[in-house]
């Protein structure tokens, strides 16, 4: 069993080597990096700290946009092409194949987040970016269960990446919608307010506030408690264990 998992998950990471998702990643952490210069010098004030955070800001999205888009792609991919009809006919488990899939691209998104954080290391220092830098993985890590389990739902690029995108924007909101549910201006005790309330507090419930991850405060105010970073590993293994369980429950109901 391990040895099929693991075979998946190493052709899975030469697969992004093939297409040229490092070279990608490369120029778009570069151009980012390289943009943070020029936003450090039009700054009046405080440039060093104005240019890591447009820099961590930016690179933050850019790497969640491309390991979504690149997984999506990638199994999208296999199911267009029949690819993965005949992995399985070679009686190979589906469970098998979800987990070598999840961990070739976990490798991918730990590959994207370190990449991500080596620039910090100059002007922030080596504890904050790596405390950055292990938080953007556990990010890309949650994104990347999360692009699987919506490609294998619905089997098309469309609509799992706007699915996806939806997601990451209401997780890194959830916390500012949850301190308006609480304090309305008005209405608070209306009907209508109540039953938005309750729905906000069930899906805060249930995604990850992604607003406390991978803050750009560490790198420029002051570093995180390292017990602070344990609790996200906690959250992140969590939501990744229930993705991939969802992810493998849904491939089983299918046939091919």
């Amino acid at each position: 069993m391990q040895n099929r998992i693991a075979t998946i998950a190493r052709y899975t990471a030469l697969e992004a080597l093939r297409t040229k998702l490092p070279m990608v990643a490369a120029v778009v952490i570069g151009a980012l990096f390289g943009a943070s210069f020029f936003v450090r010098e039009i700054a009046i004030t405080d440039s060093a700290r104005f240019q890591t955070a447009f820099y961590a800001a930016t690179v933050r999205f850019a790497t969640v946009f491309l390991a979504a888009l690149h997984v999506i792609a990638s199994v999208s991919r296999e199911f267009q092409d029949k690819g993965l009809e005949m992995i399985l006919a070679l009686d190979l488990p589906r469970t098998h194949y979800i987990l070598g899939r999840l961990g070739g691209f976990l490798l991918v998104a730990a590959a994207l987040a370190a990449a991500a954080a080596f620039p910090l290391l100059v002007s922030s220092g080596w504890e904050a970016a790596a405390q950055w830098g292990v938080s953007l993985a556990l990010e890309l890590a949650v994104i990347v269960a999360l692009s699987l389990f919506c490609v294998v739902t619905f089997s098309q690029l469309m609509p799992a990446a706007s699915f996806v995108i939806a997601f990451y924007i209401l997780a890194r909101a959830i916390t500012a919608i949850r301190l308006i549910s609480a304090n309305p201006v008005a209405g608070g005790d209306a009907l209508s307010h109540q039953a938005m309330s309750w729905l906000v507090e069930t899906l805060a419930l249930v995604m990850p506030a992604l607003d406390q991850w991978t803050r750009t405060a560490w790198l420029v105010d002051q570093t995180a408690p390292w017990t602070a970073l344990g609790g996200l590993v906690v959250h992140g293994a969590l939501f990744v264990a229930l993705l991939t369980a969802a992810a493998v429950f849904d491939l089983s109901r299918k046939n091919f």
